[in-house]
C-alpha cells in the first residue's frame, strides 16, 4: 500500500489517532496546535509573518487552526481524499482555505509562489525514505519561503526510540456517537525503514464489527540528521524546540 492510499483511506478515522483524546476534542487540538505553532512563528520568525504553507496539511489539523487565528493559509497534501475532507472541514468552520494536491518535493513548482513561513508537521517528513528525497523537499520548502521567513516542521525523535523488529503501539479505544473504535499501530522494522500499519476495529451499537487496516513505510531518520539536511538546503539558525506540542519541532530561516 502507497502513502497516498494509506492516508485516503485513513482520512474518516484521522481525527481519532491524537494521543489521549476523543474525537469531541479534535477542535481542542485543532487550537492548541495552533496557539502553539503561533507562539513559534512569533517567537522564532516574526510578528509580522502573515501567510502560510502547510506542505502536509492531511485533514487539515493544523491549517484549520491558523486560518483560524487569522493566517492567510495555503495547503498541500499527496493524498486527495485526506485533501478533500481537509476542504469539507475548513466550509463547515467558514474558512478560506487554498487546497491543492501536490507532493513535497514539488512544492514551489506547484505554488510558485513564497510564503511567510512553510509548515509540514505530525512526522509527515519521514514518509521521504532517503535523504536524498529528504533534501529535496526541504530545498523546495527554501524556495517557497521569503526573505526573512522560516520553516516549522514536527517529527518523531527516533534516537529516543527502540528500532527494530515488531513493536505494537495501542492508542485505545475511542467512541463516536454510537460507534467505538479500537486503534492500535503495528511497527514492523528493516533497518531505518519500516511499514507502520494502522488497525482500525470499528464496532456499532449492534456489536457487528470492521476491521480497517491501513499501511504506509518510514525513513526512521534522526532530527540529528535533519537538522543537517535543513541547512544543506540552506537553512540558518536551525533550532529544536521541545515541549510545544507532542513531538519535538524543528525551526529553520531564510535569511
Amino acid at each position: 500500500m502507497s502513502v497516498i492510499e494509506c492516508y485516503d483511506q485513513l482520512s474518516p478515522y484521522y481525527h481519532l489517532l491524537g494521543e489521549n483524546y476523543k474525537f469531541i476534542e479534535w477542535d481542542k487540538i485543532i487550537k492548541g496546535h495552533a496557539l502553539a505553532l503561533n507562539s513559534l512563528i512569533r517567537q522564532y520568525i516574526g510578528y509580522q509573518a502573515n501567510t502560510v504553507l502547510d506542505a502536509a496539511c492531511g485533514i487539515g489539523t493544523q491549517a484549520l487552526g491558523l486560518a483560524a487565528l487569522g493566517y492567510s493559509v495555503t495547503a498541500s497534501d499527496l493524498a486527495a481524499k485526506a485533501l478533500a475532507r481537509a476542504k469539507a472541514e475548513a466550509e463547515v468552520r467558514n474558512l478560506h482555505i487554498d487546497f491543492r494536491v501536490t507532493d513535497m518535493r514539488q512544492e514551489y513548482e506547484c505554488h510558485k509562489r513564497q510564503f511567510d513561513v512553510v509548515i509540514a508537521c505530525d512526522n509527515a517528513i519521514p514518509h521521504l525514505l532517503s535523504d536524498d528525497d529528504i533534501l529535496a523537499a526541504f530545498r523546495q520548502f527554501y524556495k517557497c519561503i521569503t526573505p526573512g521567513g522560516g520553516c516549522i516542521i514536527s517529527v518523531r525523535d527516533y534516537a529516543n526510540l527502540e528500532l527494530g523488529g515488531t513493536q505494537v503501539k495501542t492508542y485505545g479505544i475511542r467512541t463516536e456517537g454510537d460507534t467505538r473504535y479500537l486503534i492500535f499501530t503495528v511497527w514492523d522494522f528493516e533497518g531505518l525503514i519500516y511499514d507502520l500499519s494502522y488497525y482500525v476495529i470499528e464496532e456499532s451499537q449492534d456489536k457487528e464489527c470492521k476491521i480497517h487496516v491501513m499501511r504506509a513505510p518510514y525513513y526512521a531518520i534522526t532530527i540529528d540528521r535533519l537538522i543537517e539536511l535543513m541547512h544543506e538546503a540552506g537553512f540558518q539558525k536551525v533550532r529544536r524546540v521541545d515541549d510545544s506540542i507532542f513531538q519535538p519541532i524543528l525551526i529553520g530561516r531564510r535569511s
